[in-house]
């Protein structure tokens, strides 16, 4: 591989070195418990689509401060009795698209849950639904620095809470199993999904693919790249912020999530991935507490396996998460 990150043989055996917080499952039990104050009661309306071969949902259930948060539910068309659920967030910068976007796990037979990503949608894809109501401070283009200097008020609390909502919402609708529910997502989506892992209890399956958010100090060192590099360029000019910073960032570091997850998992990683150096996703994957695998893709960036991901997920899946007769 590349000198953009440690040889294969030490990242198989890399650990994070930065501590964790002391307050980290205080601080996050109360966020939720208080999320958690508004009913889960989502809105499920069925969309007219061309496709006929799923049925689609548009779904709004109540996140961060019960602010509206928008979703796709796909499921087989035709299919009886409650089915296990994908539940996916997206990558940085992306919003839920349109249905037409989301087949693949709707087609092998799953309900199919993808979430909005608050206050994002408008730099790649086809576009999002899903407002952030809340202000921030003196930021850096981007999201990552949102709000960076108080836990209280940073962008990534209202977008965790949401990813571990998604997952109560999940568990409410009629289409689904709530004994069956898996987590995934690539990039800010790995991150996400191993939020939800480490904050949602009775996952049967996490997937999460090239995750961001992971080993913040380790990662901001190794990689100039957007997003980390609005970290670093926001430091450039907060000179006197660098602790108060990491110390906000420490409460949504992946590798702490990763620590509390106990559901099987399949990770991926990619070896020249600039964005999420590969050391960064190790780092949560060595630190995951569950069963775990990792599918190594050694000359690929930042996309990683892409569809060869997708039809080992869908394997997985098959031995993980058996389906019903009647979703077959």
């Amino acid at each position: 591989m590349p000198g953009i990150d440690l040889p294969l043989a030490e990242l198989v055996q890399y650990r994070s070195t930065t501590p964790e917080p002391a307050d980290f499952d205080e601080v996050w039990a109360a966020t939720l418990a208080q999320a958690r104050t508004v009913p889960m009661a989502p809105t499920v309306v069925r969309v007219p689509t061309a496709l006929r071969l799923v049925e689609t949902y548009d779904v709004t259930f109540p996140g961060f401060a019960g602010d509206p948060v928008r979703a796709w539910l796909t499921v087989p068309a035709g299919a009886t009795g409650r089915l296990p659920v994908v539940v996916q967030y997206n990558g940085y910068g992306g919003g839920r698209g349109l249905p037409i976007e989301h087949l693949g796990f709707a087609n092998a037979g799953y309900a199919h849950l993808f979430m909005d990503t608050r206050g994002q949608g408008s730099s790649w894809g086809s576009g999002g639904d899903t407002p952030d109501p809340h202000g921030s401070g003196p930021a850096h283009l981007g999201y990552m620095t949102q709000g960076i200097e108080s836990f209280e008020t940073y962008y990534y609390r209202r977008l965790i809470t949401d990813a571990v909502r998604a997952v109560d919402a999940a568990r409410v609708l009629p289409q689904v199993d709530p004994e069956r529910i898996v987590v995934t997502g690539g990039s800010q989506g790995g991150a996400l999904t191993l939020a939800a892992a480490g904050l949602s209890d009775g996952l049967v399956g996490v997937m999460p693919d090239v995750p961001f958010c992971c080993d913040f100090r380790r990662a901001v060192q190794v990689s100039d790249s957007e997003p980390y590099g609005e970290i670093s360029r926001y430091l450039t000019v907060h000179r006197r912020s660098v602790e108060q910073v990491f110390s906000t960032l420490a409460y949504v570091d992946g590798v702490s999530f990763a620590a509390r997850a106990t559901a099987p998992t399949l990770f991926s990683v990619a070896l020249w991935d600039h964005i999420c150096p590969p050391s960064t996703v190790y780092a949560a994957y060595n630190a995951y507490a569950g069963p775990k695998q990792i599918e190594v893709y050694q000359f690929n960036d930042h996309e990683g396996g892409m569809a060869y991901q997708l039809e080992r997920q869908l394997a997985w899946l098959g031995e993980t998460v058996a389906l019903p007769p009647t979703a077959r």
